[in-house]
């Protein structure tokens, strides 16, 4: 975790208590290799896992499973308002995957990073021109499960000077930056859900209809699972509507035809 000297520069005593608060939060545990193995002996059906923007922690892995490991940047700052803002991208439609969706900054882990937190900045500064100096990284929350049984390590940074942030898309990956209000992901407006089934069961995918400046967002899957797990530790209370996490098995061989859509 950084515990960079900039830490509490700038920062109102909003965010210097809301630092205060996450450093103390603890992600709940998932399997080390050494569970994963001892699971595996007693049960031949392994483990189950979970995916499309589930907490990893509530389906934990089986020991044959060995997914690549990405991080993404949750970066809060104080609003006009006095709201929590969290800085979001729309996808590049050129992309050859998640083409035009909404994203929050982050990519795979790379040779050299030395750690997920350094992995998510590092992948901001590409994506959207923020310096690495300019955030402060408070916490770390449990690993995700993209569809694509990627890891992704949400980390949490607080933008601790906002006005020497000026944004800079990079073409090849990104289409827009914007931000939004953090605790909307834990209301009930603007929310839609689907219910979808896979290998029997059934889970909810959920997405938020938002609008900024005249231009409309649509924020769901990985992004808005991410971001409700989020502002229930930001905030300390669940979402106002029921999240249905599934528990999937994990297929004896993995393949495109049992990686969901």
């Amino acid at each position: 975790m950084d515990s960079s000297s900039n830490g509490g520069r700038s920062q109102s005593p909003r965010l210097l208590t809301l630092a205060q608060h996450l450093r103390l939060y603890k992600p709940p545990p998932f399997p080390t290799d050494e569970e994963d193995d001892e699971e595996s002996s007693c049960n031949s059906g392994g483990k189950v896992v979970s995916q499309v923007g589930f907490p990893e922690s509530a389906t934990p892995i089986a020991q044959r499973f060995r997914p690549k490991k990405a991080a993404v940047l949750i970066c809060l700052f104080e609003g006009d308002a006095g709201d929590l803002r969290v800085i979001l991208t729309k996808r590049s439609s050129n992309l050859s995957t998640h083409s035009g969706e909404v994203a929050l900054p982050g990519g795979k882990e790379e040779e050299g990073d030395k750690d997920d937190a350094d992995t998510a900045k590092r992948e901001a500064n590409e994506e959207i021109g923020l310096d690495p100096e300019l955030v402060n990284v408070v916490t770390v929350l449990e690993p995700f499960l993209s569809k694509h049984l990627l890891r992704v390590v949400p980390i949490i940074g607080l933008l601790h000077d906002r006005k020497a942030f000026k944004p800079v898309p990079n073409p090849d990956e990104v289409e827009a930056i914007f931000d939004a209000p953090l605790e909307m992901f834990l209301k009930d407006e603007n929310r839609n859900q689907e219910e979808r089934e896979w290998m029997g069961e059934k889970y909810l995918i959920h997405s938020f209809d938002y609008e900024m400046e005249h231009k409309r967002y649509i924020i769901w899957g990985l992004t808005a699972g991410i971001l409700i797990r989020a502002a229930s530790v930001v905030y300390q209370r669940p979402p106002a509507f029921m999240e249905q996490n599934p528990k999937f098995k994990v297929p004896p061989v993995l393949s495109k035809d049992n990686v969901m859509g």
